[in-house]
């Protein structure tokens, strides 16, 4: 049977289950990556189940988004980070030494493993043969342990690419393409895997742009062949000899299909506040601008940064704008110093920055209220930037740069200059800010500073309840506007309770007084359209509702990462059936749930009751047997427990 290169990812690590789509299996994770925002609760899940050593290949810990220590709890937790990764076997990316996925890419990512990370761009070290994906932080715990990771089995997506990018046009067009195409739900439960004379013409790091946007399609994994550019790119961060070749077979089939000729595309953007709000540049070419963000993990490679290098060689940016760049790693920085391109931007007048997540998850960086900011960055949803009212276009550091030269949005075609070239260094130099975990691990100590607490015990949903509809949302809640990042709230990512007050509170201010009170009253439910908690894999999405007394969330549809971190944390996923149901619910509604548990164990669709009237809605769930048994059980920590 001829297979693709997904398909060979998914059978070489296939532990129960079969691959039929919609089918849940269960795969053996080979790596695993975790982030400072979600990490500090992966540690303390491991400690909590008694775990003394990782159990996978590689497991790596990095401090990319939490850098700005503005008091003690930041640098607490980087400590109790580092102690932690040497408690449990994990190597230790130390602060400032960069982005995880193009670290993780540089130093650990190997063609044909699996990957699975605590953050919903893991999916970017697809660009290495990996079948890379994101989950909440609690699956990863489990993958570290030695357990499979949960999954449905998704369809493959086979996307052709011909042809050559043309001068002004590279790989974040060509993701923009795909959003313009198929929208921020045009992945989900589906595996995109690119294939065709195309791919050769992409750099390993511009199939990282396109992969890392994977996540924005909503879709489980992107998987890009590994070819001998990979090989080059092992190469030149001296890991040639781990280096082997993974491509679909002659014949094989995709469950769908995509073309895409290079050659065709043009200067994309996308406006506020979507990544699938996709129009030409010279759509919106003409608006003024305040500010252009080079960098983040959707643009991380150092073509990236040099191309803006050369746009503004011997040049200054627009009067009353700024160009911010974010280094994504330290390997990255130092060779874009020696190569002079550091000084080519600060001479035009660029304002440099650690390298780390930064603004693209709003910590720093900033734009102006209401003025318009052209990012690198994958996402553009409201408020991300860590201004409440932002005006966030996603675009390619062509673009980009473009723009702030002219202080309005310009198609970077026209401009009065020949497209740079680019030569990438033949060899990156290996950083030494990846600390290797110590082979004897008897004698480290958890170092916890006062902002960490233990994570909040839960009781199982009962089986006869009322719930009043706390909030009703529309379409594409990202689990930023559930729990926003920034620098006010993620210094609380170890503090439940702290961090709680935070939740909901860009669509309401008055959430967190509500949920207290309706807590102590038996709970609340919040009702949304469709794909609800897309975005970021941050569990603390799902744990901070769930703290303040959320038990049922009922939707249209949902995002896959969400989903189970609801499912994880013991909150009852349900979706409408009937799209005049969604029309019927109001907020503040309250709901009638009877014989509960029997009920989702015997049906996947049944009615409930809207009180004080003779109204029902129809809802149903797609769970298997195992999630109903974590649900039951109040949570996964539950569950675990129990199997102990």
């Amino acid at each position: 049977m001829q297979l693709n290169a997904a398909q060979k990812l998914i059978q070489d690590h296939l532990l129960s289950g079969e691959m039929k789509a919609g089918e849940e299996i269960g795969l053996k994770i080979d790596q695993t990556l975790t982030q400072d925002a979600t990490g500090t609760m992966v540690m303390l899940e491991l400690e909590a189940m008694g775990i003394d050593r990782v159990k996978t290949e590689a497991s790596a810990q990095y401090v990319d988004h939490n850098l700005i220590q503005e008091d003690f709890r930041n640098a607490d937790d980087h400590l109790f980070l580092r102690s932690a990764a040497q408690k449990f076997g994990v190597y230790y990316s130390r602060p400032g030494n960069g982005v995880s996925h193009p670290v993780h890419m540089q130093q650990l990512a190997r063609p044909g493993k699996t990957l699975l990370g605590s953050d919903s761009h893991t999916c970017a070290n697809g660009c290495m043969g990996m079948l890379a994906m994101g989950a909440g932080g609690i699956d990863v715990t489990l993958a570290m342990a030695g357990e499979p990771y949960y999954v449905k089995m998704p369809q493959i997506m086979g996307i052709e690419l011909k042809g050559k990018l043309p001068d002004w046009v590279s790989a974040k067009d060509v993701i923009l393409e795909m959003l313009r195409r198929h929208g921020v739900k045009g992945g989900v439960g589906r595996v995109l895997e690119y294939y065709g004379p195309g791919v050769k013409e992409l750099s390993a790091m511009d199939r990282h742009v396109i992969a890392n946007m994977g996540a924005e399609l909503g879709a489980t994994a992107t998987v890009f062949p590994s070819d001998e550019e990979i090989k080059h790119f092992l190469k030149q961060q001296g890991r040639e000899d781990e280096w082997i070749e993974l491509k679909a077979d002659d014949g094989a089939v995709y469950d769908e299909h995509e073309e895409i000729d290079l050659s065709e595309l043009e200067p994309l953007i996308a406006k506020p506040s979507s990544p699938e709000n996709v129009v030409p540049v010279s759509e919106v070419a003409g608006e003024d601008i305040y500010q252009s963000y080079i960098g983040s993990s959707a643009n991380p490679g150092y073509r990236d940064f040099a191309i803006a290098s050369e746009i503004v060689k011997g040049k200054e940016i627009a009067n009353g704008t700024s160009l911010d760049i974010n280094p994504t790693s330290r390997q990255l920085l130092e060779q874009l110093v020696e190569n002079g391109h550091i000084a080519n931007l600060l001479s035009a007048g660029a304002r440099m920055h650690q390298a780390g997540c930064n603004g693209c998850i709003g910590m720093g960086q900033a734009p102006a209220t209401g003025k318009n900011s052209l990012r690198t960055t994958p996402r553009n949803f409201p408020g991300r930037s860590g201004t409440r009212e932002d005006s966030v276009f996603l675009c390619s550091p062509e673009t980009a740069t473009a723009s702030v030269l002219t202080g309005v949005i310009t198609d970077p075609r026209t401009l009065d200059m020949p497209y740079p070239k680019v030569q990438e260094p033949t060899v990156f130099r290996k950083e030494g800010m990846l600390e290797e975990p110590p082979k004897d691990n008897s004698q480290v100590e958890l170092e916890k500073g006062p902002n960490i607490t233990t994570i909040p015990d839960f009781d199982p949903i009962e089986d006869n309840f009322d719930l009043p509809v706390l909030l009703k949302m529309g379409d594409n809640i990202s689990t930023d506007e559930i729990l926003a990042g920034g620098s006010r709230v993620l210094p609380y990512r170890s503090n439940i309770q702290k961090i709680s007050t935070f939740a909901f509170e860009i669509i309401d201010d008055a959430y967190y007084e509500k949920a207290m009170k309706k807590r102590d009253e038996g709970g609340h439910m919040v009702a949304a359209g469709f794909n609800y908690g897309q975005g970021s894999s941050r569990e603390h999405a799902a744990l901070a509702p769930r703290y303040l007394g959320l038990k049922v969330v009922l939707v249209k549809d949902f995002a896959r990462i969400h989903l189970q971190n609801l499912i994880n944390f013991g909150i009852l996923p349900l979706t409408f059936v009937n799209e005049g149901d969604y029309d019927m619910v109001r907020q503040e509604d309250v709901l009638e749930f009877r014989n509960i548990h029997q009920t989702i164990q015997n049906q996947h669709q049944f009615d409930i009751k809207l009180k004080g009237t003779d109204r029902t809605i129809t809802v149903q769930h797609d769970l298997t047997k195992r999630h109903l048994d974590i649900l039951l059980a109040g949570g996964i920590i539950n569950w675990i427990k129990e199997k102990q």
